[in-house]
């Protein structure tokens, strides 16, 4: 069996803006795949024109993501591989596997004896925790929190609050651009005024913006986060 092949990891950009963000010694390998697994294909075909001018979309293959079945095999892909061509796992945003789907076909390749090589990238939650001043040592990722009913939201930042406490650990979490401004909202009404918030706001961006201040602080002059991708942090300083 031939196992030449990899499968590459492959981080897009957070922001089209700033397409130079990659490094530079990646772009080589990138221009020889031939092969993706990626979230959607038009965004994915723009990527790689962004990066690489005259890349070859036409005679590229190109599988989507069903984001309706986590447990998707990936047959076609790991058959490639297996056939000794490279494929490359796309992002939508940041890095592949990490609040990103994809998992499974990385989790398959290892079943297979297949060689992953992951690609250093802009990951938000990485930027957000490296720029936030909290414990890099310590911290728990969760993805989105509940958004109905607003009870489940408000026990849900009372947790992790607590765990913070109990914990030390930072606290992560996301949410889709149209619901920040109502999570922000709950946050500075329900978390306790000494506790730490960071608000890390289109990163990569040039409109990017990554604070931390206790609640109390954020409650005199909270931003506008409506329709903003953003992370959020918080640590209790109790």
């Amino acid at each position: 069996m031939n196992h030449a092949a990899k499968l590459y990891l492959i981080p897009t950009l957070l922001h089209p803006n700033n397409p130079n963000i990659l490094l530079p010694s990646y772009l080589s390998i990138l221009a020889t795949i031939r092969h993706f697994v990626v979230e959607d294909i038009r965004t994915s075909r723009r990527f790689l024109r962004s990066v690489i001018q005259d890349f070859d979309i036409d005679h590229s293959t190109f599988w989507e993501i069903d984001k309706h079945n986590p447990n998707q095999e990936y047959h076609e892909a790991i058959h490639t591989l297996k056939s000794g061509h490279d494929v490359g796992l796309l992002s939508e945003a940041g890095c592949p596997g990490i609040a990103d789907p994809g998992s499974v076909l990385v989790l398959r390749a290892h079943e297979e004896d297949i060689p992953v090589v992951p690609w250093i990238g802009p990951s938000s939650i990485a930027l957000s925790l490296m720029a936030s001043g909290m414990n890099g040592q310590g911290f728990s990722f969760h993805g989105y929190l509940p958004s109905k009913p607003e009870t489940d939201l408000i026990k849900k930042i009372k947790q992790l609050e607590s765990e913070s406490v109990r914990s030390g650990y930072s606290q992560i979490f996301i949410e889709t651009p149209y619901r920040n401004q109502n999570l922000l909202i709950q946050l500075l009404k329900n978390l306790k005024s000494t506790t730490l918030l960071c608000i890390a706001v289109d990163l990569t961006a040039d409109a990017e913006m990554i604070k931390t201040k206790t609640v109390e602080e954020w409650k005199k002059q909270s931003p506008d986060l409506s329709k903003r991708p953003a992370i959020f942090i918080l640590q209790s300083q109790v």
